[in-house]
């Protein structure tokens, strides 16, 4: 079961996740049914924008519950792609894109929930906001980047784990929401995507810096 899964996997999707996402992928497969990794994705994409009207409708504890659902059921794609042997770039291109929108929705939602109903109308508010979703959006730009550059995922470059990886992120938004604490999740979600920006980035530098050095002397 634990094959299904990926390397670079974060803390969330690995301990918590991946135990639901799994059974769900091989019981899917136990009763004979192959269905398109691409046409999963969009389904859980289409499921994944559904949060933004309960916060909106002021329900912040069954929008938090399904941006938790979203997050496990977005292990099933890849898990089905990888069981069924159809893994490919065009089903990666599409989940990391449509992922991306999922986590914007989220964010937004969330940001629209606190503005209009818990007042939070200043202008450190407003940063929060920002920093939240162009947080979020940095690190998986990291990740990409590095990827594409460097040919690794960050999680297999140096020792600092992924304290805000995607699962980790939407895990702070549905425990802040049906805890209560949406503001307080976003603020969360601000200064762990920076410092896990930021520190990563300095740690790959210096590492790969360090090879390249070592390389060229």
């Amino acid at each position: 079961m634990s094959s299904l899964g990926k390397r670079e996997d974060g803390p969330i999707a690995k301990y918590v996740n991946r135990r639901i996402s799994t059974k769900i992928t091989l019981l899917i497969v136990s009763r004979g049914y192959k269905p398109s990794p691409n046409i999963v994705s969009i389904a859980i994409f289409i499921l994944g924008l559904t949060p933004l009207y309960f916060y909106v409708s002021a329900n912040p504890v069954l929008a938090g519950i399904l941006v938790q659902v979203v997050s496990v059921l977005d292990g099933v794609d890849g898990e089905l792609a990888r069981i069924l042997g159809k893994t490919s770039r065009f089903g990666a291109f599409i989940d990391g894109v449509l992922d991306r929108i999922v986590d914007i929705v989220s964010i937004l939602g969330a940001s629209y929930f606190s503005y209009v109903f818990l007042n939070k109308e200043n202008v450190f508010s407003f940063a929060i906001y920002f920093l939240a979703l162009s947080g979020s959006l940095m690190v998986s730009y990291l990740h990409i980047r590095a990827l594409h550059y460097l040919g690794k995922h960050p999680a297999l470059i140096g020792s600092i784990p992924q304290f805000a990886s995607r699962d980790v992120r939407l895990f702070i938004l549905f425990v802040g929401s049906v805890c209560g604490l949406v503001f307080e999740a976003l603020l969360v979600i601000a200064l762990v995507s920076y410092v896990y920006v930021f520190s990563k980035f300095v740690e790959i530098c210096l590492l790969v810096g360090f090879k390249k050095k070592l390389l060229h002397d």
